[in-house]
């Protein structure tokens, strides 16, 4: 018997053992975006037995969406391991049908089903579901290779720069929190062209979390100890994941950045032995330096046929599906 319930507040994950290969499948990423992002969770809970799934998701304007802001890389379901979880969405669905009739859900991977498995659960509980890709996940494959065999297949242009520059800088990578390393990322983001950070104590203590845990891997690169470029990536479950990256306009001579991206990627390679370098969503032109292969991401928009505030929506789509046949 498969009992739903539903919470407005993350403490309610804690007791679960949900599996996690990112950090925004964590309790402790959802906590943070409660306690520091000022969010207000709407936390849809199927349990059967031991087992459980669960959609961490929010209030917006009367549709629910993902419990997720920009620092977010991917939102999906969550689920205790061997939990049957195409069921366990199913009974979500279908409990939802009765307290809402909208809800949009993205950015969905499909790389592991979560797209498609959730679709199917809305579709076999009577939602009508419309499936767009709304984003690109830029990310590099090792396949096994060390940072010097990676480097060799990078471009010319950026290898030559690395060899004229990289002598000119200091670099120095911590993997834990450092408050005076963590000042020089922030003088750093706040000079850059990057526009003002939205949720700094949000970030801080992410990075603490993850300083403490020895996933961190912040990156400093200083000219005669002015810090000029800062990164700030973290390592879990096999994937280095690029979170934010500024520089200084000064930096731009001596391609601070781009030196400092190159000491992170030997570290991850060779010393965190990672499979992934994940370097999130977006279409930036320079991603295309680093990075070897793209995955979707991808929106839901899941309706209630039978709720006259959803017929506008389903006929424009069913246009659209139209007019794409023709």
């Amino acid at each position: 018997m498969v009992a739903v319930s539903y919470h407005d507040r993350v403490n309610v994950l804690q007791a679960l053992d949900l599996a996690s290969a990112a950090p925004f499948d964590r309790v402790e990423w959802f906590t943070l975006l409660e306690e520091e992002g000022g969010l207000r969770p709407f936390i849809a809970l199927a349990a059967e037995g031991s087992h459980a799934a669960a959609l961490p998701l929010m209030q917006q304007g009367g549709t629910l969406v993902p419990l997720a802001n920009w620092y977010s890389f991917l939102w999906r379901p969550l689920a205790t391991p061997g939990a049957n979880q195409p069921a366990l969405l199913e009974a979500i669905a279908r409990d939802l049908s009765t307290k809402n009739s909208r809800m949009v859900l993205w950015p969905l991977p499909d790389e592991d089903r979560s797209a498609t498995m959730l679709a199917a659960a809305f579709r076999a509980a009577g939602w009508v579901v419309i499936r767009q890709e709304c984003d690109t996940n830029h990310i590099l494959r090792l396949s096994g290779r060390s940072y010097q065999a990676y480097l060799a297949s990078r471009p010319g242009p950026l290898r030559t720069t690395l060899k004229r520059k990289a002598k000119k800088l200091e670099v120095e990578i911590h993997s834990a929190f450092d408050p005076a390393a963590w000042g020089a990322y922030q003088e750093i983001y706040s000079a850059s062209w990057k526009p003002a950070e939205g949720k700094p104590a949000m970030l801080r203590r992410f990075a603490e979390q993850e300083g403490a845990a020895g996933r961190l891997r912040l990156g400093i690169a200083r000219h005669e100890g002015r810090p000029l470029a800062a990164q700030f990536w973290t390592v879990e479950a096999g994937t280095a994941f690029i979170h934010k990256l500024a520089h200084v306009e000064e930096a731009v001579p001596l391609s601070a950045g781009t030196v400092l991206t190159a000491a992170l990627f030997e570290r991850v390679i060779d010393t965190d032995q990672v499979e992934i370098v994940d370097f999130g969503t977006g279409n930036d032109p320079y991603k295309n330096m680093w990075m070897e292969e793209t995955r979707k991401r991808y929106r839901l928009e899941c309706l209630r046929p039978g709720n006259p505030a959803c017929w506008p929506r389903l006929v424009r789509a069913g246009l659209r599906k139209l007019l794409r046949r023709n």
